[in-house]
């Protein structure tokens, strides 16, 4: 491909998603340090002090404090977080097992004493909103998707921008900003060298992000793929009229995986389960395998284990792609250093915006420029 082809790449992919990618920066900017925002705010509950060896109670306990809380709904998820709230067990109820996502609603309880800690509010919030506008727009799948396809383009400009840079830099040393000449070619020779500094994050970020609009379909194949054969010998039996206990489960799941830790139990009937079983899904304890689920199966009947397996590669490829996307994975300074990052790419995406929409104020020739070794006035955005 030769210079003026890349260069149309460039610009038309820059053009197209950079009012979203935008967006995108700035929403994510505060989410990346979400969980002291809204400590900050007062929004995160925390579990009264108990000396570090009280048991934890049965978790029967707690899902009737959860019914007791909000009567007539159902339980469809326990959630752990013992990193950012420990002692606590975030309980997901709706009106029915097949509602949609949107109609949960939360109950904190204490895992040592079954007491109600609070009711979140799921969909409220200046974090809330920041978090819609992030993920998919309000919009939900088509949303998720539509911002995919914005990141794939904005992978594309970028993989663009460094072909381009390389002839644009021949004649010039690298990190050059001709201070001396126009604003306009400042502000280009900056766009391009804050570019260039953070093509690798961006790409990690822009990549993985694509990666993870993909969520609602890698669990709809992973459903039909591996769970459609851990419970294919209970595919053809009614529902049970009645389940068991979901402390027997979680016992089960411990004793077949007990190097491995509690993340999250969907009930029978829910997203992530069958209509016979609890799915109890465990995460390890190293950096990497913290990051990975392995759901363990149990008859939500008899409490009896029944198949327990790793995630397949694509779901493992999604669990991974979400740490390197927020930064969460390193503490406060890896917080920062993401943070940086993100306003770094504000401003790449911000001055391209502005070469672009200022290109009729001078005369553009951006291609022959780029060919002979040089650019005076021109226009790469």
């Amino acid at each position: 491909m030769n210079v003026k082809l890349w260069f149309l790449v460039h610009k038309w992919t820059s053009i197209i998603c950079t009012a979203f990618l935008l967006l995108l920066c700035i929403t994510g900017l505060p989410l990346i340090f979400s969980e002291e925002i809204e400590h900050e705010l007062g929004d995160q509950v925390t579990a009264p002090p108990m000396p570090e060896d009280t048991p934890h109670t049965s978790l029967d306990r707690v899902a009737e404090a959860a019914r007791a809380q909000r009567p007539g709904e159902h339980i469809r998820f326990m959630f752990w977080d013992n990193d950012h709230h420990p002692n606590q067990v975030l309980v997901l109820m709706a009106e029915s097992m097949d509602a949609p996502p949107d109609a949960n609603s939360g109950v904190v309880v204490d895992s040592r004493t079954a007491l109600v800690l609070d009711e979140p509010k799921l969909d409220e919030g200046l974090m809330y909103i920041l978090f819609k506008l992030h993920v998919d727009l309000f919009a939900g799948l088509p949303g998720m998707l539509f911002l995919g396809f914005m990141g794939l383009l904005f992978a594309v400009a970028v993989i663009s921008g460094v072909v381009l840079y390389t002839p644009f830099m021949r004649k010039l040393d690298f990190g050059t900003v001709r201070k001396h000449r126009s604003t306009r070619l400042k502000w280009l020779d900056l766009h391009n060298l804050l570019g260039v500094v953070t093509l690798v994050w961006a790409l990690v970020v822009g990549v993985t992000g694509t990666i993870n609009t993909l969520s609602q379909i890698v669990v709809a194949i992973w459903q039909q793929d591996q769970m459609a054969e851990m419970t294919a010998a209970y595919q053809d039996l009614p529902p049970p009229q009645q389940i068991g206990s979901v402390q027997r489960a979680r016992e089960a799941a411990l004793a077949a995986v007990p190097d491995m830790n509690l993340s999250l139990i969907a009930w029978p009937g829910s997203q992530f389960s069958s209509p016979h079983h609890y799915t109890v899904f465990l995460h390890g304890n190293t950096p990497v395998t913290s990051r990975l689920l392995q759901p363990a199966l149990v008859d939500a009947v008899t409490g009896e284990l029944t198949d327990t397996r790793e995630m397949p590669w694509y779901v493992k490829t999604l669990f991974l792609s979400q740490p390197l996307h927020f930064g969460d994975y390193g503490g406060m300074p890896l917080k920062i250093i993401w943070a940086l990052l993100d306003i770094i790419t504000i401003i790449v995406l911000g001055s391209g915006l502005y070469l672009w929409l200022g290109r009729g104020s001078t005369v553009s020739r951006p291609v022959d420029e780029i060919e002979s070794g040089g650019l005076a006035e021109g226009n790469i955005t």
